[in-house]
């Protein structure tokens, strides 16, 4: 039957689509708006991809240890300050207290220099009155000595005891010198000692893993009593509330995407939602088409890898979620007001 009337179907499709084409500004547009097929916007382009999240794959810094604490599992939502892995802290905690004994012994050797600065202080003011009163009687006896009044020999004396008392004086100000000194390296050993008891104490922080941001735990490496070295992982957190598309557009289109384009970024989970989206990276360089993605549009053999940063305050989107992504084409306003004729 349906080959009966074949020919003359045939016909009154060719006369539908004349007629159409007939009419005032009827164009290749309108005819498949006629004849029921859709139409893509030419303002807009479709990407497909993936949902990405920032990750970070957390790790304990310069201590090495045996994990006692691990209070979280995989899949768990954590916030900033969380404690979130700890190790045995007993060596380090030897290391903070011998360092405040160190810290204590410099500060009373400061004390003990001190008190050694001050006797040499005290010294040296005795010294300087004996000086002053061996002048005095040197000068006296130098006086008597020319009036004929005392012997040459008791002048002499007195002009012995003015040198000795000269040689004190210089001795004991070197003295309190050196204790001088000695006050400025015992202040010195203090405050390397204040030093190196912060540094005992930091090392001591490292051995308490924080959440450096709120996320989910991703990955879960370590078990509780593993021995963890610095810098193996502990945990990979992801940060939900600036997740990304990973997006992969054809050739063709590259020149049709530019960093800061917005899009509307849709997927099956919630198709009544739109999340919006900002493009902030695309590849320099072209690659090959990956396996498990297939772009909007046709598949091609080499594609341009884009990156769209995505808000995700409800954390609706997860890594790994596929999702489309509709880029508005339309160029920016100032891009208009150049390209508008003058005059």
């Amino acid at each position: 039957m349906l080959r009966k009337y074949a020919p003359l179907l045939s016909l009154t499709f060719l006369l539908i689509a004349g007629a159409a084409l007939d009419r005032p500004g009827a164009g290749k547009s309108s005819l498949l708006a006629d004849l029921g097929f859709s139409q893509t916007d030419p303002g807009t382009l479709l990407v497909s991809g993936n949902i990405e999240a920032h990750e970070s794959v957390l790790s304990f810094k310069t201590v090495q240890s045996r994990i006692v604490e691990l209070p979280f599992d995989e899949g768990q939502w954590i916030h900033r300050g969380d404690v979130i892995a700890r190790l045995d802290d007993a060596d380090y905690q030897q290391n903070v207290n011998t360092a405040h004994a160190s810290l204590d012994q410099a500060e009373a050797q400061v004390n003990v220099a001190l008190a050694n600065s001050e006797a040499a202080n005290r010294t040296l003011l005795n010294d300087r009155a004996d000086l002053n009163q061996k002048s005095v009687d040197y000068r006296r006896a130098e006086g008597l000595w020319e009036s004929r009044a005392i012997s040459a020999q008791q002048r002499d004396l007195a002009d012995t005891a003015l040198s000795q008392s000269r040689a004190a004086t210089l001795r004991d100000e070197a003295l309190l010198a050196a204790a001088n000194k000695s006050v400025t390296s015992a202040q010195a050993a203090v405050r390397n000692a204040r030093e190196n008891l912060k540094l005992a104490e930091i090392i001591l922080s490292y051995t308490v893993l924080h959440a450096p941001f709120d996320g989910v735990i991703v990955t879960r490496q370590a078990e509780i009593g593993e021995v963890m070295l610095p810098g193996a992982p502990v945990l990979t957190l992801a940060d939900l509330d600036h997740v990304w598309m990973r997006g992969y557009v054809n050739e063709p289109d590259l020149g049709r995407v530019r960093f800061g384009q917005n899009a509307s970024v849709s997927n099956d989970t919630y198709p009544d939602r739109k999340y919006t989206g900002r493009i902030s990276a695309i590849a320099s360089q072209a690659e090959f088409t990956p396996k498990s993605v297939e772009t909007h549009t046709e598949r091609v053999t080499l594609v341009y890898r884009i990156k769209i940063d995505i808000y995700n305050p409800t954390h609706e989107l997860v890594p790994g979620m596929p999702a489309d992504a509709s880029i508005d084409l339309t160029p920016p306003l100032h891009a208009d007001a150049r390209s508008r004729p003058r005059g």
